[in-house]
């Protein structure tokens, strides 16, 4: 078996000048015996000093810079240790300690943990090298500490050989969770991962996105600004700047990075948070630089220095603006602060580090309370040495006390604990008065499962990683009655992520830092978004408005959302969508009013029509008219056409959009078919062409025609709503508004359906047109002339217009046009026939009309009569064929005379007398 021997000097505090190590018993700084040993690692000194001369011998250098929160975390560890041994947790099992001072260097730790890896009872501190280590007993079962997480990787890796359990109380670096590099590892606080979110946390809510970072050039420092780092860009933190200071005090160019780091500070006003990641020595030398600047800013603390008294208690501190930094949980501590109050009356032969303490007392004793802090923090052993003769001991109970740090202390007291628990498990079966009864390895198992429950029922166990999530106290450094005084502000919840307020004072507070601005632009307010700069921070940006149909609605937005252009607009620098506002032609809108007021005049006006000819049924004007069933159904007709302009208005629905067209163009078509057959018998009464009237007499069927040509519109209207039905549409097209319309579904459709309705008026225009001539009060061809020239200009205008306008009103449009043609045609065709049966009743009688037709024919006296006018008794109207005429005495030829009508062949009759054409036109007008 190999061998390989380690000799560890040493050096001894004492009242001899010389430190040459005579045995290596001396290196240890506290111990204890007992049972089961534990070992301890704390940085006690803030340095290790290096030699001047030359050739650097491989020795071990004195300390310098006694620290006395660390101090404190040692006398908490023997605390935790007396306290178990004097408790029934162990049952008769007793703790021993050593603890050893690793100077803040991982050379003096690494020198000071080969003295926990020699074999239990060997009688030379030799480390044995083996292949196996599972029946390896080493010297001491777990270790405690060590103070900094760049310590405790080096410490690490040296104790995962025998996989001997570390539990430290202080070191945070999220590497150190990684179970595969240090499987060994446990800590009773959380990993920096859980500080840093809670940092940016913190930024984010108070505002902040524009901070700079000073942290310590070791591997504690950089782990913390990667991860800080991490945190800070998924929460849209930026770092300005990133200062590293050299992480030993004695490097030469400390004091040059620390006022460059000064200079940097000042420079960027615009950055007033200052997150800091380093030790309390560093922290103190960085402040007093800043208080001769005069730098005032938000400093955010990490668990580090966040509840350094020492740090609290300097002069002017107050100058360097407000502190609030991230503590690791406290509980009670009363039972450690009664050990304080005795601690004088402890022996200190086997505490090297007690006995320091003592020694540094008298030195400094005289001194005010920071100056005595600071004489203690800057003594050497060496120089404390030639101070301390012909000094006296003295002893000053509070000041121990006074620089109690409650969250280390109770994490130390976590980390004996959770250790002492583990060897109670442990030994359950086993016999561990017999040091190898388990193998530190088997303990590391039974640590993994450990549960403590402390005096407020709180429970504690390691996660997977090895790590305790205990929770943070959010501490605030606030001046009280002219001191300085480290307050809890908050508490921090790891696992939520969410900060805890005890009352409202202390949530006023909190609220007071969002009063400070550390932005790199200006906060864009809702209804602004971001605009990125040439900058390559996405912090630095500048603040634009939102476009039309764009809002945010909160600050530092780095875009704006878009509103439902469906429902929604948005007007620009708008912080909110608005419903746009729908607009459709409603009952209550002025002009639906006035246009409905027109069809209901027009609805009337044909009820009052109505009446009129049913109570003149019998009379010639009625007569002529083509009887009353015709008069019925064009009159039908009108009134279903004014009906239709009720479904133009108010909410569209799909029923009013298929019902509006069908209606208006089945109703027109119909009124314009019984007035296609008026005409079509007027063209035939006065028809001069015998081959002409041959042909309409055939063509001239009335109930077919009017059938046929409604018919071919219903089918049209049919197929129209079956393939291409109407429909609601909503229209979005204005910004602000939602027009309700309805779809025509085809405009081919649409068109056909007019286009069929103004082919039959045409027909009718032609007609009637040919007819025009008719005696005066008889003429319905010259006012269906003029009704059809009412309609043909009406929707003529139509077209553009209705192609041109937008919005609720269009429907208006139509309406409008469906009424100028509607009483156009109504008024054309029936009101000259109502003015003569009411206001000249003397000419719609019988024997008046007969004079009428008289008059009428003998203005054709001395025409020749080719045919004879003849009156169709059953439908109460008159067929007329009127001969080709010539006058009597001047176009006669031996009583013969020849005659043409413009557009017609010659034509030869014979010369009749003016009492023969008396007694023609008698003969034509008797039957009426």
């Amino acid at each position: 078996m190999a061998f390989i021997n380690f000799l560890i000097p040493c050096f001894v505090i004492g009242t001899d000048i010389a430190f040459s190590c005579h045995n290596v018993d001396d290196f240890v700084g506290a111990s204890s015996p007992g049972d089961i040993v534990i070992g301890g690692l704390f940085a006690v000194h803030s340095e290790m000093l290096h030699p001047k001369e030359d050739p650097i011998k491989p020795v071990i250098q004195n300390c310098a810079g006694f620290e006395i929160q660390v101090f404190l975390q040692t006398l908490a560890m023997i605390h935790a240790i007396e306290t178990i041994n004097n408790s029934t947790l162990l049952s008769g099992l007793t703790l021993g300690y050593e603890i050893y001072d690793t100077c803040a260097e991982v050379t003096k730790a690494m020198a000071s943990a080969l003295r926990f890896l020699p074999k239990f009872n060997s009688s030379e501190d030799a480390v044995e090298f083996k292949c196996n280590y599972s029946d390896y007993i080493p010297r001491i079962k777990a270790v405690t500490g060590a103070s900094y997480s760049e310590v405790s990787m080096a410490v690490s890796r040296l104790l995962a050989l025998q996989l001997i359990p570390q539990v430290s109380p202080a070191s945070s670096a999220e590497i150190l969770s990684d179970k595969i590099r240090f499987p060994s590892f446990f800590r009773t606080i959380p990993s920096d991962f859980h500080q840093t979110r809670a940092m940016t946390r913190l930024i984010c809510e108070s505002g902040w996105n524009w901070i700079g970072v000073i942290a310590t050039d070791d591997d504690n420092g950089r782990f913390a600004l990667e991860s800080f780092g991490v945190q800070a860009m998924v929460n849209n933190v930026c770092i300005a700047f990133k200062e590293m200071l050299p992480a030993y005090l004695s490097d030469s160019t400390f004091h040059i990075k620390v006022d460059h780091a000064i200079e940097k500070i000042v420079k960027e006003t615009r950055v007033n948070v200052i997150v800091v990641f380093m030790r309390q020595f560093h922290v103190l030398k960085l402040f007093k630089k800043a208080i001769e600047r005069n730098v005032n800013k938000i400093w955010i603390a990490s668990d580090n220095w966040s509840a350094a008294v020492k740090i609290s208690t300097i002069p002017n501190i107050r100058q360097l603006g407000t502190i609030v930094g991230f503590g690791f949980k406290s509980g009670d501590i009363s039972s450690f602060q009664d050990f304080l109050r005795n601690l004088h009356e402890k022996p200190t032969e086997n505490n090297k580090f007690l006995h320091e303490y003592i020694m540094l007392l008298s030195v400094c004793a005289q001194l005010e309370y920071h100056d005595f802090q600071t004489c203690i923090s800057n003594q050497s052993q060496d120089d404390l040495l030639e101070n301390i003769e012909n000094k006296h001991q003295v002893w000053r109970d509070d000041f121990l006390n006074a620089n109690i740090e409650p969250g280390f202390i109770q994490s130390t007291i976590l980390a004996v604990y959770a250790i002492a628990h583990a060897i109670k498990g442990q030994c359950k079966d086993r016999n561990c008065k017999n040091p190898s009864a388990f193998a530190p390895w088997e303990l590391l198992e039974e640590l993994k499962k450990v549960i403590i429950i402390d005096d407020d029922n709180k429970e504690f166990k390691f996660n997977s990683n090895g790590d305790m999530s205990t929770s943070y106290d959010v501490l605030l450094w606030k001046e009280i009655d002219g001191h300085m005084k480290i307050t809890t502000m908050a508490e921090y919840d790891a696992e939520k992520g969410d900060f805890i307020f005890e009352d409202e004072e202390k949530k006023k507070d909190f609220l007071d830092l969002k009063k400070v601005q550390s932005t790199c632009s200006q906060h864009c307010r809702p209804g602004q978004m971001k605009k990125v700069t040439e900058s390559p921070h996405t912090c630095c940006y500048e603040c634009v408005y939102c476009p039309e149909n764009h809002y945010s609605n909160q600050t530092d937005m780095d875009y704006c959302y878009r509103c439902n252009n469906k429902t929604y607009w948005a007007p620009i620098n708008s912080t909110t969508c608005y419903r746009k506002t729908v607009y459709f032609l409603a009952w209550t809108d002025w002009f639906a009013i006035f246009l409905l007021l027109l069809s209901t005049f027009g609805v009337v006006l044909v009820l009052s029509i109505c009446v009129i000819f049913t109570k003149n049924l019998n009379t010639p004007v009625v007569k002529a008219s083509g009887g009353l069933t015709v008069c019925y159904i064009i009159l039908f007709s009108h009134f279903l056409i004014f009906l239709s302009t009720v479904f133009f208005i108010d909410v569209p629905t799909g029923f009013k959009c298929k019902t509006r067209q069908a209606l208006f163009g089945i109703s027109f078509t119909l009124c314009i078919s019984c007035i296609l057959i008026k005409s079509l018998k007027i063209l035939l009464a006065f028809s001069f062409d015998p081959k002409l009237q041959n042909f309409l007499k055939c063509m001239y069927k009335p109930v077919p025609i009017v059938v046929i040509c409604t018919g071919v519109q219903v089918i049209i209207c049919t197929f129209w709503i079956i393939f291409r039905t109407p429909f609601v549409n909503r229209n979005f097209s204005i910004p602000k508004a939602i027009i309700l319309e309805c779809n025509e579904g085809s405009i081919v459709a649409f068109g056909i359906m007019l286009g069929y309705i103004a082919a039959l008026a045409f027909i009718c225009f032609i007609f009637a047109f040919k007819g025009r001539k008719l005696p005066e009060n008889y003429n319905e061809a010259k006012f269906i002339t003029f009704g059809m020239l009412i309609y043909f200009i009406a929707w003529i205008v139509f077209i553009p217009v209705y192609a041109t306008t937008f919005g609720k009103y269009l429907p208006a449009v139509e309406i409008i046009v469906v009424l100028i043609s509607n009483y156009g045609i109504l008024c054309c065709t029936f009101l000259p026939k109502c003015y003569i049966i009411i206001y000249k009743q003397e000419t719609n009688t019988k024997s008046a009309f007969l004079k009428m037709v008289y008059t009428y024919s003998s203005k054709s006296a001395g025409s020749v009569a080719v045919s004879q006018v003849s009156l169709d008794s059953k439908s109460s109207s008159f067929r007329a064929t009127i001969s080709d005429s010539c006058e009597t005495e001047k176009n006669s030829v031996n009583g013969n005379c020849h005659f043409q009508v413009p557009g017609q062949p010659l034509i030869k009759g014979k010369v009749l007398p003016k009492n023969a054409a008396r007694t023609t036109a008698r003969k034509r007008i008797s039957s009426i």
